[in-house]
């Protein structure tokens, strides 16, 4: 059963540019790991502030796996160092301070999934 985690950030408006060039920047980072199923990064439409960054992984040791991994670790260390913080909270940071503001991370197990017929 696959689990899906979702970090929600706050970015301000002014941003929001920013924080999603990072993310583009950081493209390759996750992708080979293993059990790594999906990643989406999500922009807030409709009065809200609130980044939601999706992943999908085969299983919660498979996440754990990543979140130990060197590679995490490379996409997280500048914001890691910048605000003295363990991982799960350094999405959204990196050279030029801060992009958002608060981040909490959701969890999830996929009980029942449905994709389009072929």
């Amino acid at each position: 059963m696959s689990v899906v985690k979702i970090n929600v950030l706050t970015v301000p408006e002014a941003m929001r540019e920013e924080l999603e060039r990072r993310f583009a920047d950081r493209a390759g980072l996750v992708e080979n790991a293993e059990g790594f199923e999906g990643f989406e990064l999500l922009r807030p439409v409709g009065g809200t502030d609130r980044y939601f960054v999706y992943t999908r992984w085969r299983s919660e040791e498979d996440f754990q796996r990543w979140a130990e991994s060197r590679a995490f670790a490379e996409g997280h260390a500048q914001a890691t160092a910048e605000r003295g913080e363990g991982h799960g909270h350094g999405h959204g940071h990196g050279h030029g301070g801060t992009a958002a503001t608060g981040a909490e991370l959701w969890a999830f197990e996929v009980v029942e999934r449905v994709t389009p017929k072929e």
